[in-house]
Formats: structure tokens, C-alpha cells, sequence
């Protein structure tokens, strides 16, 4: 097992490469992780599907704490990882990026055709009417409702939500879809949610298409992400993981770095002949 930032440049050098990243990649930019160095004396619990749809006090729970960490997430810029992505996929070494985060800072940070796996934060659904619309938006609708709402809030989780008591949550106001009336939710994957059947098979598509699959700032825990490392080995291809700590696909890797990702993802992509 190779573990050298030549090694990855090697590798990535050679073109055909699927990115799958992880919150581990957002973690310079002020987002933290849920298993990683920013992560590890965290007890964040993420909301599910089924608890949000059926429990209203849940729900209120969820769009107070969203709201507060919105402002966060809105904040956040890419940082020297995502710029180093994009200049690889600008050097047309990539076949595709498919992330596990719902930060929007691949896009941010110069890259296309990003698979956002588990969604994004800056769009709502609603469950009702299916509508789609911009979370600036329903921010300035939950600040008009809330007005002199100011909880103090805890650290931003991964997800975007902030950490609050149930009385702290308990006086803010919920509303509702624009057009229907119906329930909304932010446009993410929500634990006891699956992704969408198409998005998978996409991601799928994209493995088969590739030479070689690296890994960025995921620990590979839920198999949401690691299938396609999975899937990736069966086919044969060189698998790269650059992750702080270890990942469940650690075994299935030809390169393995322990390091932090802006400086190790810089000296790839600014030092390509």
C-alpha cells in the first residue's frame, strides 16, 4: 500500500478519475464532521424521516435549529480542497464528482456536474406539492415569523442544524409551503430516507466508466457512500482514500493517506505536469 502524496499525483495524473467525497473535505471551511478530528466529542443525533414527518414538536425542533445553522452554512466559502478538485476537473482528469455533503462548495469552489448524493441545503422541497424553492428564501419567511427569535445556539453540525434545547426550540414558528400549504423539508437525504433509485444508478454508471476511484474526507461508515468503493474494487480499480483517521474502505486501498486534505489535494493538483 502505497502512502506518498507522488503516489496519488501519480495516479491522479493518469486521468479517469471518479472523486467521492465526504464531510471530511468541508471541514476547513468551518463545517464539522460527524467521525472525524472536528467530529470525535460530538453526540449530534440527525433527524430521521419518520420522526420529522409524524412528530410536529420534532419538527419544529429541527426547522428552529436549521434556521440558526443556516447562517453558517450560507457563511462557508471553499476552501483549498475544493479549489484543488476543481482545477483537476478543469484539467479534465475527472469523470465525475459525487459527494456525500449537502454544502454546496464544490460548486462554489469551480466544479461542474457535481452528483450531490444526500441532496443540498440550499433548496426545500415540498412534500405535498413536490415544489422546489430556494432556501434563501424560506430563511427570510422564518426570520419574518420569528422576529426577536435569538436562542443561543450551539456548535453547527454537519447537517447544518445547530445544537438546542427542547425550550429553546419550543417558541419558534414553522411555516408552511407558499403554494399548497404542505409540509416542507430541506432537499436532503434524511436518515430512513433512501436515494433516489436514478441518482444511484448514476453513481454506479459513473464507477464503470472510470480507471481509478479516490476517496476525499469520508470514513466510509454508512454504505450510502461505501458501495461505490465497493463497487469500485470488484471492477478492479486503483482505489485512493485521503481521509484524518481511518475509513471502512481502508482495506480495499491501493493509496492511503492520513493527512489533511487542503494541503495534500494543493500539491496534486498545482504540481500535474
Amino acid at each position: 500500500m502505497e502512502q506518498s502524496v507522488e503516489a496519488l499525483s501519480a495516479l491522479v495524473g493518469k486521468g479517469g478519475v471518479l472523486v467521492l467525497s465526504g464531510a471530511g473535505l468541508s471541514t476547513e471551511s468551518g463545517i464539522p464532521d460527524y467521525r472525524g478530528p472536528s467530529g470525535t466529542q460530538r453526540n449530534a443525533q440527525p433527524m430521521t424521516y419518520q420522526t420529522f414527518t409524524r412528530d410536529p414538536i420534532a419538527r419544529r425542533r429541527y426547522w428552529a435549529r436549521s434556521h440558526l445553522g443556516w447562517r453558517t452554512i450560507a457563511r462557508a466559502a471553499p476552501n483549498a480542497g475544493h479549489a484543488a478538485v476543481g482545477r483537476l476537473q478543469e484539467r479534465g482528469l475527472l469523470t465525475g464528482i459525487i459527494t456525500q455533503n449537502v454544502d454546496g462548495l464544490h460548486q462554489a469552489g469551480g466544479a461542474g456536474g457535481v452528483v450531490e448524493l444526500h441532496g443540498a441545503l440550499d433548496r426545500v422541497v415540498c412534500l405535498d406539492c413536490g415544489e422546489l424553492s430556494a432556501r434563501v428564501e424560506l430563511d427570510r419567511r422564518l426570520a419574518a415569523a420569528n422576529a426577536g427569535y435569538d436562542a443561543e445556539a450551539g456548535g453547527v453540525n454537519p447537517d447544518g442544524d445547530v445544537d438546542l434545547t427542547d425550550e429553546q426550540a419550543a417558541g419558534f414558528v414553522v411555516v408552511d409551503c407558499t403554494g399548497c400549504g404542505g409540509m416542507l423539508k430541506p432537499d436532503v437525504v434524511f436518515f430512513g430516507e433512501n436515494v433516489p433509485a436514478p441518482r444511484v444508478q448514476h453513481c454506479f454508471d459513473l464507477v464503470a466508466r472510470s480507471a481509478a476511484l479516490v476517496v476525499l474526507g469520508s470514513s466510509l461508515t454508512v454504505m450510502s457512500g461505501r458501495r461505490f468503493v465497493v463497487r469500485a474494487a470488484k471492477l478492479g480499480l486503483p482505489i485512493a482514500i485521503v481521509n484524518q483517521g481511518p475509513t471502512r474502505g481502508d482495506a480495499l486501498a491501493a493509496i492511503l493517506l492520513d493527512a489533511p486534505l487542503g494541503s495534500v489535494l494543493s500539491a496534486v493538483a498545482w504540481n500535474l505536469r
